[in-house]
């Protein structure tokens, strides 16, 4: 079997399962050869040992039973880097980058000296903060230590010696006050989680996607310790469901009535990010 028809293969192979059956097939063909997209191109008529066609038949089937691509080849990108995942952590999602551009935009003109990413899982968003923003300290929190064993395997990579990394509920082992609070938290409800496509409910970590009954147990409790936690004139920022925007914002105003609170949509148009400015 050369490249080509191996990736001509996998892409009538995950056809009727994968809505990127192309891109999906290149990724997994990429992962086995460990080679990138223009060597594909260049040497199509390369033929596969016996071991590789083997290898790449047996992703092909875990992508064909919804197994997410990212997990199966154990990296996914965002802004710009390869990050480290495993089943212990969301996969990032394009959206979460929007929340990161938010933030950084507000921090360049504030300069916080602490930040805190809170609910860190691969630590994409504070690993990303630390390169943008050199001179603050970044502060990561997850609950989950395998989460967190990710996140810092992938801040040797990227960003060493960059985030100081704490493991407990949300705030609470902050050893400073930040001046801003970043946060992808889980907001599945738990209705929605039913209806969720089987790559994700099946293979996804439900403790980072799920929040209660409408999905916004964890964003109210971080307001409520953010009351007493965040420093006068910080700011946090949310990612958030797309049907939660209203809600969120009625939650925000009942905990900091004083601050500016925006609600900022993705490039859907559909509500994505709140953010809570005391800065204003």
């Amino acid at each position: 079997m050369t490249i080509k028809e191996a990736w001509l293969y996998g892409r009538s192979q995950l056809a009727q399962t994968s809505p990127t059956p192309d891109l999906d097939a290149r990724l997994l063909l990429q992962h086995i050869l460990q080679v990138d997209h223009p060597y594909l191109i260049a040497h199509d008529d390369q033929r596969l040992t016996e071991a590789q066609v083997t290898a790449y038949q047996q992703v092909i089937v875990r992508a064909r039973h919804r197994e997410p691509i990212p997990y199966i080849i154990g990296h996914a990108p965002f802004y710009g880097l390869a990050f480290m995942v495993s089943p212990a952590v969301l996969i990032p999602r394009p959206e979460t980058e929007q929340l990161v551009e938010t933030a950084v935009r507000w921090a360049n003109q504030h300069h916080p000296q602490h930040i805190a990413d809170i609910g860190t899982g691969s630590g994409c968003i504070a690993i990303t903060l630390a390169r943008l923003l050199p001179h603050a300290t970044i502060h990561a929190v997850d609950i989950s230590p395998d989460a967190l064993n990710i996140a810092r395997q992938n801040a040797t990579r990227h960003a060493p010696d960059r985030v100081l990394f704490y493991q407990g509920d949300l705030l609470t082992p902050l050893p400073h006050p930040p001046d801003m609070i970043i946060a992808n938290l889980p907001y599945v409800s738990d209705s929605e989680w039913t209806q969720l496509d089987d790559g994700v409910k099946l293979y996804e970590p439900k403790i980072a996607l799920t929040a209660g009954e409408k999905g916004l147990d964890l964003i109210q409790n971080l307001l409520a310790q953010a009351t007493r936690k965040l420093k006068p004139g910080g700011a946090i920022f949310l990612e958030v469901g797309w049907q939660q925007g209203a809600a969120v914002r009625t939650l925000a105003a009942q905990y900091f009535p004083e601050a500016y609170i925006n609600v900022l949509p993705d490039y859907a148009g559909h509500d994505r990010i709140v953010q809570i400015d005391l800065a204003t």
